[in-house]
């Protein structure tokens, strides 16, 4: 296959977006809840090459059977356009919404993070954690594990501040998103 034809002749899979800036977007998209969704969504962006950088699925109606999946995603505008599309032609997929398009999204991560230390460490991992609203959810007289629930800004600052503290170990659960005032994604 020749990438320079495709390419000239407006091909889907070569689009030559190499001067358009990468941008992350938050997408949510609403499914029924069986078997395989997931994975075919989830083949969609590796059969094409895009990278989902946070994915979180749950049931959220289950009377319905209805999943929504949050995949947090980076590319060029033209690339999010031909996501979104592909996505709406998944048979299982009901709706899907561009959240930061919309710019009135709520967006969450929790993490829980493991710190190790003793003395001044861990005196100053407890004052950074009270400065970030960090909960301690287990204590030993060696460790900490914090949970931490905001914007992934603010979790990954927090992490950093806790590296050379005694960081051991960190879970997170990628972000939970929801757009403000009274829309809502439609099934």
């Amino acid at each position: 296959m020749n990438t320079q034809t495709d390419i000239q002749h407006g091909s889907a899979y070569f689009l030559d977006d190499t001067r358009a800036p990468e941008v992350v977007h938050t997408l949510c998209v609403v499914v029924d809840n069986e078997p395989g969704v997931l994975a075919r969504v989830i083949g969609l962006f590796s059969g094409r090459g895009y990278n989902i950088e946070s994915l979180t699925v749950s049931e959220t109606q289950h009377e319905s059977h209805i999943s929504r999946i949050t995949i947090q995603t980076r590319g060029t505008s033209a690339v999010l356009e031909q996501i979104k599309a592909q996505l709406e032609r998944l048979v299982p997929v009901h709706s899907v919404a561009d959240l930061t398009v919309s710019g009135n999204a709520i967006e969450r991560e929790l993490a829980l993070i493991k710190v190790t230390g003793k003395g001044e460490q861990r005196v100053e991992a407890l004052r950074l954690a009270d400065a970030f609203r960090a909960r301690v959810v287990d204590a030993t007289n060696d460790n900490f594990v914090f949970e931490l629930t905001g914007k992934t800004r603010k979790v990954d600052q927090f992490i950093s501040l806790m590296q050379p503290l005694g960081l051991k170990e960190v879970v997170r659960t990628g972000i939970a998103a929801i757009s403000r005032g009274p829309e809502a994604m439609m099934i």
